[in-house]
């Protein structure tokens, strides 16, 4: 039995240091964050891995913490492509500096701009596509200034990061926070500690990720070099997207009217690091001019390793990726470092990341594919203005400047499944053994319905999602009509888990799971849908224990001993269910807060395939709130 490290606080110091003024002359809720009510972190007693949340002074640390400010990256000529170069991670990054705020200033708006050739409507930050590259260090304080220029409400998820304490910076539209309006600004604030490896950040309102508004996270460890287990000189960030050429919400309109039938929009291109080079021709109904856009371009010295950390930042397309006549090497799984197992093709679906080393091959041609293709088995129907594969190119250093790459395809036949990669044979670097005790087993049954009026929406059991964005889950904690007192008082005779219904009607609103206490949740979700699934958890890694197609074994058989390999399972924060498949999944519920757990299918997330878990609830009464519509 785990010993928690016990939780002081002081509730009412939270709750008085919050002020509030009528409105000032421009109609803007006035709030002041009490400085005492900032969450910190704390090991348990016993040194694990498990989080317990305790509130301190933030005076006390204020000295100790460097100040870093980035210049802001606006661009005055218009919008444009971010530079390449940005992404090549700093190559005399100090993995142990002292602590730093490292502060952000952000503008979101609406521009128009071609990034293969096609012009489109897009919302973006500072003007450029794809957004600004966050690197820090553990135990660093992000600070993002966000101001919404644009015509519609937006908000900024920090996926795979654990907000210990800081639920209400976790960016989720309805779930704990109020998206921020046009013409306001927001400040997130959020330390990150206990996580290394790769992440990104999107917006959480409607489909808006699609549209633009995405971007790495790597948070370095000061022992990075000891957890990578192949050298490396040089550090990467790829992003390949799915890439439309509609704004979402008018894709979003025709995918929820009636008789749809859960039919996602088809992408018709790709993008990698948010270009392309789209031959005009074949798309003779849209404005396009790629005359000055290029394929996304690789120089890579020719005598040493270079990481590249994938991110799959689209809203529907699984990819298969591959660089050609080059095996490379797995050396992290959605910030988890593993040992690095040797691949040729990486199947990456929506929000997950892996790190591969690639080694430079011994009979060097100098250039390569570095081929992106979309998995076209899960698309519903035909694009005409498809353009399955986008191509960038790996040059070494020294080659020749030959205009293309004479590089050949693997092979074997390409895998049409779509499905996760195979990952049985990673093992994490840091070994951490699964819980053996389970104490909730939830089943969850995942499909789409078309129910009144011939809509299909997705189904979690018998609950479709649908949150207000003007009155979050973890509002509703807070609020009067609530009555917090009694809910607090409740929890002393409440199952320590359950469905609370209070909070969020099944029925119409979706599921809200909770639990007291620290407590290890077994997920199977079964997947009754012709598309795979890709679920993740907010605030949380979990263990993948068990996959398969068709129907689970009966649970006397999962769960004869044997059966699971608890030893040193792969963790990570987004795992796919296949189609007709199964997945289960293992995690703590240790982080105070409400998380989201839904498909990052964007399309299908916004039909409703989600939930929430309200964890820990003795505790999160205590966490200090930000409330409000676009205050900064």
């Amino acid at each position: 039995m785990l010993e928690v490290a016990p939780v002081h606080v002081n509730r009412n110091a939270c709750l008085i240091g919050r002020t509030w003024h009528p409105l000032d002359s421009g109609g803007k809720v006035n709030e002041r964050i009490s400085d005492e009510c900032m969450p910190g972190l704390v090991r348990e007693a016993d040194g694990g891995d498990h989080i317990a949340t305790v509130l301190f002074i933030s005076s006390l640390v204020g000295g100790l913490i460097a100040h870093i400010t980035w210049p802001r990256d606006h661009t005055p000529s218009g919008p444009r492509l971010r530079p390449e170069e940005d992404y090549i991670l700093d190559p005399h990054w100090d993995f142990n500096a002292k602590p730093s705020t490292r502060e952000y200033h952000w503008t979101i708006a609406e521009h128009e701009l071609n990034p293969d050739g096609v012009y489109r409507d897009m919302i973006l930050i500072n003007g450029m596509f794809p957004g600004p590259l966050i690197e820090c260090n553990e135990g660093d304080e992000i600070v993002v200034h966000v101001s919404n220029r644009g015509s519609n409400a937006t908000s900024i998820h920090w996926h795979g990061l654990f907000q210990n304490g800081t639920n209400w910076m976790d960016g989720t539209v309805g779930v704990t926070q109020c998206p921020i309006a046009p013409g306001r600004d927001f400040t997130y604030r959020f330390n990150v500690s206990r996580q290394t490896g790769t992440y990104w950040y999107h917006s959480h309102m409607s489909m808006q990720a699609s549209d633009g508004v995405v971007g790495p996270i790597v948070i370095h460890s000061r022992k990075e070099e000891e957890l990578q287990k192949i050298p490396y000189a040089e550090d990467r960030v790829v992003l390949v997207s799915d890439h439309y050429y509609d704004l979402s919400s008018d894709l979003m309109m025709d995918y929820l009217a009636p008789d749809r039938e859960n039919d996602e929009p088809v992408p018709p291109a790709a993008v990698i690091n948010g270009r392309q080079q789209r031959d005009c021709a074949t798309v003779p109904n849209r404005r396009c001019d790629s005359s000055n856009r290029k394929r996304a371009l690789f120089d890579l010295a020719s005598h040493h390793n270079t990481r590249l950390r994938f991110i799959n930042v689209g809203a529907f397309a699984e990819f298969q990726i591959q660089i050609d006549e080059h095996e490379f090497y797995v050396s992290e799984v959605d910030g988890t470092d593993v040992m690095p197992q040797a691949i040729h093709r990486l199947n990456i679906n929506p929000a997950q990341r892996y790190s591969i080393i690639v080694v430079p091959p011994k009979s060097n041609k100098g250039l390569y594919w570095l081929r992106a293709r979309m998995v076209t088995h899960c698309f519903a129907y035909e694009e005409p203005e498809l353009q399955e594969e986008v191509w960038g190119v790996v040059r070494y250093w020294g080659s020749d400047d030959a205009p293309t790459p004479s590089s050949k395809d693997w092979p074997e036949v390409i895998e049409l499944e779509c499905k996760d990669l195979n990952t049985s044979l990673l093992s994490p670097v840091i070994p951490q053994r699964a819980p053996a005790h389970v104490d909730d087993q939830i089943y969850l049954r995942s499909t789409f319905q078309i129910k009144d009026w011939a809509l299909s929406r997705g189904y979690l059991n018998d609950s479709s999602h649908h949150v207000s964005a003007a009155n979050p889950v973890l509002n509703r904690l807070y609020e009067p009509s609530t009555k917090p007192s009694s809910f607090a008082d409740s929890l002393s005779t409440a199952p320590p888990v359950g469905i609370n219904t209070a909070l969020s009607d099944p029925k119409t609103d979706g599921l809200v799971y909770q639990t007291t206490g620290i407590r290890t949740l077994d997920i199977l979700v079964q997947n009754f849908d012709d598309g795979n699934h890709p679920f993740h958890l907010h605030g949380h890694t979990f263990w993948v224990l068990a996959t398969g197609h068709g129907y689970p074994p009966p649970p006397a058989d999962l769960y004869s001993p044997g059966h699971l390999d608890l030893e040193n399972p792969l963790r990570r924060d987004t795992a796919s269910v296949e189609a007709y498949g199964w997945t289960l999944i293992r995690f703590v519920a240790d982080n105070p807060g409400v998380w989201a757990f839904h498909c990052h299918i964007g399309w299908h997330a916004e039909a409703g395939l989600a939930m929430q878990f309200l964890a820990r609830a003795d505790v999160i009464l205590v966490l200090c709130l930000c409330l409000g519509w676009g205050f900064m």
